[in-house]
């Protein structure tokens, strides 16, 4: 279908006919109009010219268009907020931090980008302590990490990447996607890690894992994603959380029927999980596992380490067998840690 444009004020001639000529003198500073042979009509694109005048106006309402098509895509990737005073960040052109233009698609350039946004977790109960780690996901301090590092915690400590300490409180936990909301008291200015879209990873892709494993705060490892998709089951018994440092990781789960780091006996509960070679050692529980942009893919959660015949886990180590959470199911349960959910 053509649309036309018409301008107030803008007419055409009421006689049929060519154009008519002015026999008034033209002036000679005047550019003289083209010269035509006798006898050959006179062509006039009034339909063009039509056409030119009005390319303006289109030009201008398809840049509207797609200004607001921009806009758009922008407020549905930052919804993510949804609630809370803090604001997430996310994956688009306005990510908190970006990997340098040199360093894109490198280990050092994400680990450089998202070390920042990721903290180490002490958390005491009259059980036992336990050691983890989690994502920061607003500059006052709302971090996310996994339900069995602080479950039962009477008390939680955060050390950040520049070496600051915080106490923090659980803000909601949810057992059953093994999830936990602690928020630093008094903090303010962190580093929001850019949440990605786990539904866009492949199976192949390369990630980096960033955690505490054992305490040694920073610790960068890269890898592959193995698998996706992956039916993890593990206990949601308090207890868990301070088995860390035992033998085999210390964390037990259930995957491919099979039980590993010891008995997933009692209350237990199975989620969806990415599967990943990148080393995960006791500690890396509640870290983050990213892809080559800086973006966050998954919730590290459990792993699978060798038992051995020592007394601690430093006798055991990885296998290439870990587990995430995919961060958009950590995106939909914000709302409900946020709220204070207890489950």
């Amino acid at each position: 279908m053509t649309e036309t444009f018409h301008r107030s004020g803008e007419h055409e001639s009421p006689h049929a006919g060519g154009p008519r000529h002015l026999s008034s003198p033209v002036n000679p500073e005047w550019p003289p109009p083209p010269a035509f042979a006798p006898g050959q009509p006179v062509i006039t694109d009034t339909a063009g010219a039509r056409r030119k005048r009005n390319r303006g106006p289109v030009a201008l309402l398809a840049a509207v268009a797609i200004v607001a098509a921009a806009v758009g895509g922008g407020t549905a990737y930052g919804i993510q907020e949804l609630s809370g005073n803090g604001t997430v960040a996310s994956s688009s052109a306005s990510s908190t931090h970006v990997v340098p233009t040199g360093q894109k698609g490198t280990v050092s350039g994400v680990a450089k980008a998202v070390s920042p946004s990721i903290v180490e977790i002490d958390a005491a109960s009259p059980a036992g302590s336990s050691t983890g780690s989690g994502v920061v996901v607003t500059e006052d301090g709302e971090i996310i990490t996994n339900h069995h590092v602080v479950a039962g915690a009477s008390s939680v400590t955060v050390r950040t990447s520049d070496g600051k300490t915080y106490t923090a409180d659980v803000v909601g936990t949810k057992s059953a996607k093994d999830l936990a909301l602690i928020r630093l008291n008094n903090a303010s200015g962190l580093t929001p890690a850019a949440l990605g879209d786990s539904d866009g990873v492949q199976v192949g892709d390369e990630v980096v894992a960033i955690g505490s494993p054992e305490g040694l705060t920073g610790t960068v490892t890269s890898g592959i994603v193995s698998a996706l998709n992956r039916d993890v089951t593990v206990s949601t018994d308090e207890s868990q959380g301070q088995q860390q440092g035992q033998p085999g990781g210390g964390r037990s789960f259930e995957f491919g029927g099979q039980q590993f780091n010891g008995d997933t006996s009692g209350s237990t509960t199975t989620y969806k999980a990415i599967q990943t070679d990148a080393s995960l050692n006791p500690g890396n529980s509640g870290g983050a596992l990213i892809d080559m942009n800086g973006d966050i893919i998954g919730i590290n959660s459990a792993m699978y380490a060798s038992s051995g015949s020592g007394s601690s886990s430093s006798d055991a180590g990885s296998v290439g067998l870990g587990f995430a959470i995919p961060i958009n199911t950590v995106k939909a349960d914000l709302p409900a840690l946020r709220s204070g959910a207890m489950n």
